[in-house]
């Protein structure tokens, strides 16, 4: 039998985010530099330190796991980890192995992923228009990006579209995604801008754009019904009645999620981050690095930060000022 981890607030963690390396093909605006320097390889764990690693933690309890980045799928040799940890499907202890993409690998990766047993796909897609889309990722390109966005569905992945929502970017196509997402059938999930890693001096003030005002201009043109909908994540839904797709939103700023926090995340360094918005972390790639094989020591570590889960993020825009700023980027930390 599983056993359970559950913080000193009486949550149930059964949810980890586990990113495989900080390394992206993209450069986008609001989440890393251009010239990124990134973390030497022999700081990443291994695939079978990650194989390891996560087995632990199902064992532990973690029912769902999530690969993140930088963009997963450009770690090489990834679908042999993504293989190795899916035999935990097989089992029924890990009920969902879902992965966060950026979509440019997908044309050749939606087969192989559907194959192993994930079903669905959250992909970061923060603007339909070709042009924009180079301005805000640097280096990517949106028609390979709508390519394996659409080789993914015809595999039949379930597809979720994530959007930062960025102020006096992206903010006017906020009814073009409504419209796009409802007519292909994908969920769509608006985000606020987060402040992780300091961007050439950037506070991201000019950027953020709270999610009650993006609400508001939503319900200019649309009717909006709030539902019950949980999919273990923060975001709170709505359905749209023309459409009758479903929008979420996640607010870490304007209306934290914390009270019902199921989430670690695990860098690709091996860093055991309690809570996104706060520095606090285990140093798990010590315990395996110098107790290789040792789970009873391993999952003591883990159990041990499980008990300094904070209540809860200190993000916040308010008076013109950032509060909180977290001096990672989130391609270390994993979206």
């Amino acid at each position: 039998m599983s056993e359970t981890l559950t913080d000193p607030f009486a949550r149930h963690i059964n949810y980890l985010r586990l990113s495989v390396t900080d390394r992206c093909d993209f450069r986008c605006l609001y989440c890393m530099s251009e010239n990124m320097t990134f973390l030497p390889r022999h700081d990443l764990l291994t695939l079978e330190e990650l194989d390891y690693v996560c087995t632990n933690f199902i064992n532990l309890g973690i029912e769902k796991l999530r690969i993140t980045g930088g963009e997963p799928l450009v770690r090489k040799n990834i679908m042999q980890f993504l293989t190795s940890i899916s035999k935990h499907l097989i089992t029924g202890k890990l009920k969902e192995l879902t992965l966060t993409t950026n979509g440019s690998q997908l044309e050749r990766f939606a087969s192989p992923l559907i194959d192993i047993g994930v079903k669905r796909l959250n992909i970061s897609l923060d603007t339909l228009n070709p042009d924009k889309f180079k301005k805000i990722t640097r280096w990517g390109n949106l028609n390979k990006v709508m390519n394996g966005i659409f080789e993914a569905k015809s595999v039949g992945l379930d597809i979720k579209i994530n959007v930062v929502a960025l102020k006096n970017t992206n903010d006017d196509e906020l009814h073009d995604f409504v419209s796009w997402c409802g007519d292909l059938g994908f969920d769509l999930t608006f985000i606020e801008v987060m402040p992780m890693g300091e961007l050439n001096g950037q506070n991201r003030l000019d950027q953020y754009w709270s999610m009650n005002d993006l609400r508001k201009e939503l319900e200019s043109k649309w009717t909006l019904k709030d539902i019950p909908l949980k999919t273990g994540g923060p975001a709170r839904y709505v359905e749209i009645k023309e459409t009758e797709g479903r929008v979420g939103f996640i607010t870490p700023l304007s209306h934290n999620f914390c009270e019902s926090c199921n989430r670690i995340r695990l860098t690709c360094t091996g860093q055991l981050f309690m809570c996104l918005g706060q520095d606090d972390d285990a140093d798990l790639r010590k315990v395996i690095r110098e107790w290789p094989g040792n789970t009873e020591i391993l999952q003591t570590k883990i159990k041990k930060a499980i008990a300094r889960k904070p209540k809860g993020h200190d993000f916040d825009y308010s008076r013109q000022k950032v509060e909180g700023q977290i001096k990672r980027f989130m391609s270390h930390t994993g979206g």
